[in-house]
């Protein structure tokens, strides 16, 4: 969430920022948001003057009684009781405001940095870089989804019997290969000083909240409207509220943290071929990376992490490109996001595997997650997450681009992992 005296003091360049994120009314809203702000500051004033009327009169009528005045104090007491009828409606009046402010602030979106490529779709989104070679498969190279079924790896038909479709069921080889994965991402964190940690896979709209998926996606995750629990769509939802309502030291920054679990989206209007096999699912496995940390740094932080991701898609002989999305393209609370693609090479297209974004003070805004500094003022933290990675085209592509007429071959980093060199 903008921070309201941001807005106030920066509006022209507010309105210039999210105008990259081709946000629409932003104009509408935010002079909403600056009269709704004076009007809060009026009714403060009002509640303010009149309570210290109040204050003055009570201590007026103190000395009246003491000096044997009942008649006079006994005039003040009506106005006093007047005073205070008036101050509960001014402070109604406030809270009121303070609501609708609210209310307006939840539906901005995060600021782009300004090196935000301008544009509106995916198609805008800046190339960075690109790494490796793509792979030149044999004749009867088949795409994943073909390759799990000849290899029994993954059986999507069980999965929808069991639950419907987005919801695959691993087996034997493929199932290894899962935990293989997680196991070999995870090390890779913690040796690069993350610390590990195992958070619950449901969280309160509290958590949603705090890192913008509410109200912004709620139609996108799954809710338990019993317990008014929702599934996390990642792990950055309930690794970066570790953090809410904490004051940290700015010692204790940076914070690393990094976490395994499944993840759940609805996916709502995902259809066609880009939804077939792993492409998108409605439940995968993902480890994420997640820090909080000095404004100051945040931007090397991200860089940092970039190059963390790729290091993996490297040592997984995974061809892949670093995209710098477009304000058009980013997501609601993001201030800078990269994506990692690695190439498909049965399905000849770039997948995305990994975001790696850098939030600033938006989430923790919302998280109230402050640090103090060696002066004793506290100030907003920065927070930044990353994919680290997401499984499901991980192994798609692994499966397609080292594909052989003998079987599949596994990446050598992953066979101490896997116990087995060769899927036949």
């Amino acid at each position: 969430m903008l921070q309201l005296t941001y807005i106030r003091d920066n509006k022209e360049d507010v309105l210039k920022r999210l105008a990259i994120k081709n946000f629409k009314d932003a104009e509408t809203i935010i002079n909403s948001v600056i009269e709704l702000d004076n009007n809060r500051k009026m009714a403060q004033r009002q509640a303010d003057d009149t309570k210290a009327e109040a204050n003055s009169l009570a201590k007026q009528i103190g000395e009246m009684m003491k000096a044997g005045k009942k008649e006079e104090a006994e005039a003040l007491k009506a106005k006093t009781a007047e005073l205070k009828l008036n101050e509960k409606k001014f402070d109604e009046s406030l809270k009121h405001i303070e609501e609708d402010i609210h209310k307006l602030l939840v539906t901005v979106p995060n600021l782009p940095n300004l090196n935000v490529p301008v544009g509106k779709t995916p198609e805008d989104n800046e190339v960075v870089n690109e790494h490796g070679a793509i792979p030149k498969l044999h004749d009867k190279a088949v795409p994943h989804w073909d390759l799990t079924s000849k290899y029994d790896l993954i059986d999507f038909e069980l999965g929808v019997k069991l639950t419907g479709a987005g919801f695959p069921v691993y087996k034997g080889r493929g199932a290894r290969l899962q935990r293989a994965l997680i196991n070999y991402f995870l090390d890779k964190a913690t040796g690069a000083g993350y610390n590990e940690v195992q958070p619950p896979i449901l969280v309160n709209s509290d958590s949603g909240y705090g890192t913008g998926q509410l109200p912004d996606k709620e139609g996108q995750m799954y809710h338990c409207e019993v317990d008014d629990l929702y599934l996390i769509p990642t792990a950055e939802v309930p690794i970066t509220n570790m953090y809410r309502d904490v004051i940290l030291k700015d010692t204790d920054l940076p914070v690393k943290n990094c976490g395994y679990t499944p993840c759940f989206r609805r996916e709502a209007g995902s259809y066609g071929k880009d939804v077939r096999g792993l492409n998108r699912l409605h439940q995968f496995d993902k480890v994420e990376i997640v820090q909080i940390t000095h404004p100051e740094k945040s931007y090397d932080t991200l860089e940092a992490m970039r190059e963390f991701v790729s290091s993996l898609l490297q040592e997984l002989e995974l061809p892949y490109r670093t995209l710098k999305l477009c304000g058009g393209d980013m997501s609601f609370a993001s201030a800078l996001t990269y994506d990692l693609e690695v190439w498909s090479a049965a399905q000849g297209r770039w997948l995305e595997v990994s975001s790696v974004s850098n939030f600033e003070t938006f989430q923790t805004n919302r998280l109230k997650c402050r640090f103090k500094g060696p002066d004793g003022k506290t100030q907003l933290a920065h927070s930044l997450n990353g994919s680290a990675l997401a499984l499901p085209r991980i192994v798609a592509s692994l499966l397609e681009n080292n594909q052989t007429p003998e079987g599949i071959r596994i990446p050598k980093v992953l066979v101490p992992y896997t116990g087995f060199d060769m899927i036949s």
